[in-house]
């Protein structure tokens, strides 16, 4: 697998084509994809008037990237943090963005208006075969590694320790197969939580250690 920093861009290209499980604006829900992107954008690249949709869809094909999954964030693409895990014979990587200026404790809501959007994009690629099932039971084993990442960081909102960010996006890539099930007493399980929860926490205690102790000093 091939990771290219190439401002905006961040590029992960598979080593195949794979189903992918998402949802990127771009490409939701099953797709198959062999690559993932991320794009950096700050406020003045998004207007309240902006069409985002067009908007990304016309950068991707001036990329040649159409058929990509892709994720926007604010977050300064040179802090992407990544992470590989082996149980057996599984090995998950996960290449992670994490920014937490927006950041949300699951049941509430805060008033956002106004602010930078950092959001946490989460990619995982796996080199399992997974059936639909598993594909969609992998994201969920990441979503609940990128929260225990999240809170273990100990950001804390005035209602209560942040659990997440409002605009996080999640993608899983495997090969396809026909391996029903991947929580975590299996190696699938096991090799997505570990992968995904450490690169989400380093990437939430770089973010704690410079852009928060920034905003409060």
């Amino acid at each position: 697998m091939t990771l290219t920093l190439d401002r905006p861009w961040l590029e992960w290209r598979l080593p195949a084509p794979m189903q992918v499980l998402s949802w990127s604006i771009t490409r939701p829900g099953f797709v198959t994809a062999d690559r993932i992107l991320w794009r950096e954008v700050r406020n003045a690249d998004l207007p309240h008037d902006l069409d985002v949709l067009r908007w990304l869809r016309g950068e991707l094909a001036e990329r040649g990237a159409k058929d990509a999954v892709a994720m926007l964030t604010s977050r300064d693409l040179n802090a992407y943090e990544t992470a590989t895990a082996t149980a057996e014979d599984v090995t998950a990587h996960c290449v992670a963005t994490v920014g937490l200026s927006n950041a949300e404790r699951i049941g509430t809501r805060l008033d956002r208006s106004g602010k930078d959007w950092g959001t946490i994009n989460v990619a995982v690629a796996l080199s399992e075969p997974l059936s639909g099932a598993a594909l969609v039971e992998s994201l969920s084993i990441v979503a609940q590694a990128r929260t225990a990442a999240v809170m273990d960081t100990g950001h804390a909102l005035p209602t209560g320790i942040a659990t997440g960010t409002g605009t996080d996006c999640i993608a899983v890539a495997a090969p396809p197969g026909t391996a029903p099930y991947a929580g975590m007493h299996t190696p699938v399980g096991e090799t997505v939580g570990r992968a995904v929860y450490d690169a989400v926490r380093r990437g939430a205690q770089v973010w704690m250690d410079t852009v928060r102790r920034k905003d409060t000093v």
